[in-house]
Formats: structure tokens, C-alpha cells, sequence
């Protein structure tokens, strides 16, 4: 009997013809607003977006860390009404006549809400005064440009001068095809600009987030006296593809995360992003007598 049941090869048949409505019958579904549930792009939860907000853009599940705008990381990070911004207007022009840049720009301005890839200026982190700049990945993937190269350089020119602290968040796809050699002429700008500010015996702290690639990895992001990154961040220069062609070898499958150049040295600390403040605040002590001799 038994047998005759595991056997069995019929069974009912289910309708793909799907249910009408009646003329006076209304279609009740529930109406959840737009933008009220996110996922996680890692362990695929779904949360609730404003639990996701007060939590600093970080997964509570796998403690994934989204990508955020430069203003929204300004305003968790520096202390309240502090930050003094630098070249708010300042935005590039096109100096290669690149097909459509202009149209990009706008609408990358629109996406991200700031100007440019960067936002620069000097604020307060626990009373301490520093000068920051927040590369924003939501402005062109965060690329490197003229007026990029001429806000960092001109904030850290004033630390300099000003004898501060200076912070950098890096993000970016690297330097900005639609500028050519102009783009990469930042790296050396910049660098420059940081030798200087070395010379002068102040502190230089880089923070990576999710990306740092290209010609910002392969200058200024890795100049930090100082090297702090998110968890899981993808940072690196070339792609991993053109790597693997280049050496034909195949690389380990946590290469180019932070996590790998903890392991390998090229970064001092991993920090979750809701205690990088007081992280920063526990380096600057200890150089303070330094910087503000």
C-alpha cells in the first residue's frame, strides 16, 4: 500500500488562469511607500530604511556598510555647526571637449547634491580643529578631475598655513577619463601639497571607504601618516582582471579588500563607521602636542 503511494504518478492540476475581479469588487494591496524598506547588498535583509539611517547607512544583520554621501558623513562626523566649507562653487569646465561631459556633470550634481566629487572645509571633532575633505562616489563614482585636485590641494594648503590636522575620506574610481592627462596631473598636485604639509610636522590621517581605486589609491589615499579604512572596502589600482591577464595567476578571493591590506600591512586599522569619531579623536590626542606646539 505504501509502495502503491510513493508510485503514484497523478496529481491535481493547478489553473494558471488568474482570478477576476468583479465590476463593483475593488483590488485591495498594501500600499508601502516608496523607499520605506532597503536591502542589505550583502546578506540580502531587507530593513527598515529609517532603522538603516540611525544606524549610519550599516547593516545590523552583517554589519555591511552602504555607500554615503559626503554631506551625510560630514554631519555624523564633525560636531554640530562646525564645518566651515571651503569653494562650495568651485566646479570644472571641460577641457578636452569631451562628447556630453557637461550634461554628465549636471546630473551627477543632481544625484549627489554637491558641486563636485569632493567636499572640503574645517570643522570641529570633539573641539578639535581639523580640515576634512569627503570624497562623495554618488558625484561621478567619486573620479578625479581638475576641480577635485584644486579643492583637496587648496584645503590642505590651509591646514598647512593654519597649522592643522588633516583628514581625508577617500572615494573614487580614480582619475576622470572626460579630463585626460589634466586628471592625472592632480596626483602630483596633491602630493605635492601633501609633502608640505608633512614637512611641517602635522598629521595627515586617510580614512578609505568603499571604493578607493586608480590614481587616488596610487597617491594620496596611501600617503596618510595614518591609515584607517571601513570594513570590506574594494581598494586597489588597476581591475582585478587586468591583474589576473597581466601576471596569469589567479588571485586570492579577498584580494583588494581592506581586510587583505590590514593582513599585508598597508593599512594601520579597520574601523566600523560608528566609532571612527572617536577613533579620530584617540589619534588626534595623542598627537596633540605635536600639532598644536
Amino acid at each position: 500500500m505504501i509502495k502503491d503511494l510513493l508510485n503514484k504518478r497523478k496529481y491535481i492540476t493547478v489553473s494558471t488562469v488568474g482570478l477576476q475581479l468583479g465590476e463593483n469588487e475593488i483590488e485591495e494591496r498594501p500600499n508601502i511607500p516608496n523607499g520605506m524598506w532597503s536591502k542589505c547588498n550583502n546578506c540580502g535583509k531587507i530593513i527598515y530604511t529609517e532603522d538603516l539611517k540611525n544606524n549610519l547607512q550599516v547593516c545590523s544583520n552583517c554589519n555591511y556598510h552602504f555607500r554615503i554621501g559626503a554631506y551625510e558623513r560630514i554631519n555624523f562626523l564633525v560636531d554640530k555647526d562646525s564645518f566651515k566649507e571651503f569653494n562650495r562653487g568651485l566646479i570644472g569646465n571641460n577641457p578636452l571637449n569631451f562628447p556630453d561631459y557637461e550634461e554628465k556633470i549636471k546630473a551627477s550634481s543632481r544625484k549627489s547634491s554637491t558641486n563636485e566629487a569632493v567636499v572640503t572645509g574645517e570643522a570641529k571633532i570633539f573641539s578639535k580643529k581639523i580640515v576634512l575633505c569627503v570624497m562623495d562616489s554618488n558625484f561621478m563614482m567619486g573620479s578625479m578631475g581638475i576641480a577635485v585636485g584644486e579643492k583637496i590641494t587648496n584645503a590642505i594648503e590651509y591646514a598647512t598655513k593654519n597649522k592643522f590636522p588633516l583628514i581625508i575620506f577617500t572615494c573614487s574610481g580614480g582619475a576622470r577619463m572626460q579630463e585626460g592627462i589634466f586628471s592625472l596631473m592632480q596626483m602630483a598636485k596633491i602630493s605635492g601639497a601633501i609633502a608640505r604639509h608633512s614637512q611641517a610636522g602635522l598629521l595627515y590621517l586617510t580614512i578609505l571607504t568603499d571604493p578607493t581605486t586608480g590614481g587616488v589609491t596610487a597617491s594620496f589615499a596611501m600617503e596618510g601618516d595614518i591609515i584607517l579604512s571601513e570594513p570590506r572596502c574594494l581598494v586597489g589600482f588597476a581591475g582585478r582582471r587586468v591583474i589576473e591577464k597581466t601576471i596569469n595567476e589567479k588571485l586570492p578571493n579577498n584580494f583588494q579588500t581592506s581586510e587583505f591590506l590590514l593582513e599585508k600591512g598597508f593599512i594601520d586599522k579597520i574601523v566600523n563607521r560608528k566609532e571612527i569619531k572617536s577613533v579620530i579623536n584617540t589619534i588626534l590626542k595623542i598627537h596633540e602636542v605635536k600639532i598644536y606646539e
